[in-house]
């Protein structure tokens, strides 16, 4: 059950949001991935994360806008092949929604905020380039709001940046950008 207070007692201003940091998803696939959007529809690898559990690339969509993608050492899942718009149980894609803030101060603020709010928030977690808190809305539905420490949108890339580039067993698709800059082959793709 949600409990509906009024959001402005006590409170003179409201979160500064600055457009949807990344939307994550997930992928059994990154190399075709990274080949799909990087290759063919433009979106620059812009950062990658790489954990012995997962690997976590994201791509970019213009200034402070990435679209990010899971994909999970141990987890083979069944895609689901669906038109956009048409509800669907099924739909296991989708991973949790990041919303952007503008600096480290507007973090903390809506961390005390949803705090004051009785909503249960993690604590500031450092990620590298983007510090973040995980929440929920009232449907479930996994929230993020994060800031670039060191923004990787509106830029060109540096695949040898460790920093950046964090994966050390990365998929072909970003071996072939780090020696040429440019994919060999992109994946093609069929309406459903």
């Amino acid at each position: 059950m949600t409990v509906t207070e009024d959001a402005t007692a006590g409170r003179t201003t409201t979160p500064a949001w600055n457009g949807i940091n990344h939307l994550a998803l997930i992928t059994n696939d990154m190399d075709a991935t990274v080949r799909f959007y990087h290759g063919i529809l433009g979106a620059r690898l812009a950062a990658t994360v790489g954990t012995p559990e997962f690997r976590h690339y994201f791509f970019d969509f213009g200034p402070h806008c990435t679209v990010a993608f899971f994909e999970y050492a141990d987890l083979e899942f069944e895609p689901l092949a669906k038109p956009a718009g048409v509800p669907d149980a099924r739909a296991s894609q989708f991973d949790h929604l990041a919303l952007n803030l503008p600096d480290e101060n507007a973090l903390h603020d809506l961390r005390q905020r949803l705090t004051d709010a009785d909503c249960e928030v993690t604590d500031i977690i450092d990620h590298g380039s983007v510090r973040s808190v995980y929440f929920t809305d009232p449907n479930g539905i996994a929230l993020e709001a994060s800031w670039w420490v060191r923004d990787v949108t509106g830029r060109s890339s540096d695949y040898d940046d460790d920093h950046l580039f964090g994966d050390t067993n990365p998929v072909p698709a970003l071996d072939e950008l780090r020696a040429t800059g440019t994919l060999a082959t992109v994946p093609s793709t069929r309406l459903t």
